[in-house]
């Protein structure tokens, strides 16, 4: 296994819609342990394999404390919302950066497992915020977005200028 390059905003290649999954194969499942490897490295709960540069719609969670609940989701498709939660997102992509962001409490799913059969999942809380935070990576869409233009453009600077000093250490 390998540990994959993040993009990070304001990279524009976080804002390419990924298309479907058409071959669920070893290939792919290997490059899902990659993801899980990735993912756990950073770390994070949530990856899409968009912010990884791959552009399908494949996303990967696991929100356990002992990192034991990995779920894969492949062509993900949000088919029920309701309720409300507000909580503090940060993002594998926006590292460092964290703020609060509305979505739904409750959703159900439907996707395909690493397996290639097709599921749907009810679920609730952090688990549902992390599988719309990521199909929203699929849609090309961030969390950065869900925040005023003043606060994007301060978070993408801050960013830019950091990368910018990196650059000049290195």
């Amino acid at each position: 296994m390998a540990i994959l390059k993040i993009l990070e905003f304001p990279d524009p290649r976080l804002r390419t819609k990924a298309t479907p999954v058409e071959v669920v194969d070893d290939d792919l499942r290997n490059f899902i342990g990659d993801m899980f490897e990735t993912m756990y490295d950073a770390p994070g709960i949530g990856l899409a394999a968009t912010q990884v540069n791959f552009h399908k719609r494949l996303l990967i969670t696991d929100v356990s404390v002992d990192k034991d609940e990995p779920h894969v989701l492949i062509n993900p498709r949000i088919v029920e919302k309701d309720g409300v939660i507000t909580t503090d997102e940060g993002c594998l992509s926006v590292p460092g950066y964290y703020e609060e962001v509305e979505r739904a409490e409750h959703i159900k799913v439907q996707f395909l497992d690493r397996e290639g059969i097709a599921h749907e999942l009810e679920v609730h809380g952090l688990l549902a915020v992390c599988i719309q935070h990521e199909v929203d990576h699929l849609d090309g869409k961030l969390f950065v977005d869900y925040l005023s233009e003043a606060k994007r453009s301060r978070i993408r600077k801050k960013l830019e200028k950091e990368r910018r000093q990196q650059a000049v250490v290195i």
